[in-house]
């Protein structure tokens, strides 16, 4: 059986050469051959729509490139497509249409090498700026619409791609080294503002109230002349120091007022006295009592007469350390209630556990701690008067939060 553009051959449909391709089988006859030939002829009816349909889009669409590939493919699949109709005038017309696409393509890249040519030049006004905040927002803008402008030539893709993340590479760059050096200098400042701190601090446990107000002036002038640190991490800081110097200064003028002395020998006993009730509380299981307790304790030592014997330095870190147990027991039993809130209803065998094992982690953060303050101390020097006297008395501190949290360690592993 005959066909304008195929055959069918000892039960074989062909496809009739064009375009200098031979004949081609593209099925085989089914039912019968009228029936057969009548599907091919409708799937070139269907290419001739998937064809008309492709135009339409180019057509009504502005970014008509991008449906170059799509044409391209198409226009290949017709040399093997199995259906019966004139080819040669569709490929023709897919070809002239591919043609016109990359006239629009090129016309494009052009206009593209053009625009992006021009935002390497906003680029390079502004590299060296140093308003940090706007300069980089104008380069995220300048890189969104390089982003949108699309591909320019091969030849010169390299080219420009290069030199604009170049300059835009550089300029954050820049920005990332002036915030790391001012983050550096930001944390010596900080290291200033904690060593003043501690000598409030050291001030304020000083038992000559004179010569703690006198230290409380100086640090409070070295204050004013520190350099600038991030205002979240200063306030904390500004806020003990300020309220170690108040303290200071309200302590220096009760010194000034005339009051009775207790005789050394009194005022060793009287300690002596409070030291073992704070020792009983200590001991005691942590309780609203118990901590008020405490807390009345704390404040009556704190009125007693600052000119103390010197037979009370071992007495008063005693009533420190055992203070010092009473409220880390609070503090632990806030840690494990906080992390297990069933904590009330689990035997006492697993509560001490859980205590324990916080206790630890506890204890190896504060031994790291104090391995650091050591390796620094050895490591660095200060021309600073008191800077010898501060470090060692920041070790002993650290010294004492270990030593307390191996008491209640060791105390509840005797426990049954």
């Amino acid at each position: 059986m005959e066909h304008p553009y195929g055959y069918i051959k000892d039960n074989k449909v062909y496809l009739k050469g064009f375009l200098n391709q031979p004949d081609r089988v593209i099925g085989e006859v089914k039912e019968d051959e009228a029936s057969t030939i009548k599907y091919f002829e409708d799937r070139y009816t269907a290419l001739l729509e998937k064809i008309n349909n492709l135009k339409k889009d180019i057509e009504e669409n502005q970014n008509k490139g991008s449906f170059l590939m799509k044409l391209v493919h198409l226009k290949e699949s017709l040399y093997a497509y199995d259906a019966l109709g004139d080819f040669p005038p569709l490929i023709e017309e897919l070809s002239q249409l591919q043609a016109f696409l990359d006239e629009i393509i090129q016309k494009n890249r052009e206009r593209n090498l053009e625009i992006k040519r021009g935002l390497i030049l906003e680029a390079e006004a502004i590299k060296d700026s140093t308003d940090w905040k706007k300069t980089a927002e104008d380069f995220k803008n300048l890189k969104m619409r390089w982003i949108k402008t699309g591909p320019v030539d091969k030849e010169f893709e390299e080219e420009i791609e290069s030199s604009f993340n170049d300059i835009v590479e550089g300029f954050f760059e820049r920005r990332k080294e002036f915030f790391e050096a001012l983050a550096l200098q930001a944390e010596e400042n900080i290291k200033i503002y904690e060593y003043l701190v501690q000598q409030a601090r050291d001030a304020f446990d000083m038992q000559d109230a004179k010569a703690s107000f006198e230290i409380s002036k100086k640090i409070q002038k070295e204050w004013k002349a520190a350099g600038k640190v991030p205002i979240e991490r200063r306030k904390p800081l500004w806020d003990e120091f300020s309220k170690l110097n108040n303290r200071i200064f309200s302590r220096f003028k009760r010194t000034m007022q005339t009051e009775p002395q207790m005789k050394p020998w009194e005022l060793l006993k009287k300690m002596e006295s409070m030291t073992d009730e704070m020792k009983k509380l200590a001991y005691a299981p942590t309780s609203p009592n118990i901590i008020s307790s405490a807390k009345t304790l704390q404040a009556d030592w704190k009125k007693l007469p600052q000119r103390k014997p010197k037979e009370a330095n071992l007495v008063n870190r005693s009533f420190q350390f055992f203070s010092e147990i009473v409220f880390e027991k609070l503090f632990l039993e806030k840690l494990v209630t906080g992390k297990y809130p069933d904590f009330d209803q689990k035997d006492r065998a697993e509560q001490k556990k859980l205590k324990m094992a916080i206790l630890k982690d506890l204890i190896y953060r504060d031994e790291s701690e104090l391995a650091t303050v050591r390796d620094n101390t050895e490591n660095f020097r200060s021309p600073e008067p008191d800077f010898e006297i501060m470090m060692k008395k920041k070790l002993s501190t650290l010294k004492r939060k270990v030593d307390v949290k191996n008491f209640i360690l060791k105390e509840l592993s005797n426990k049954y």
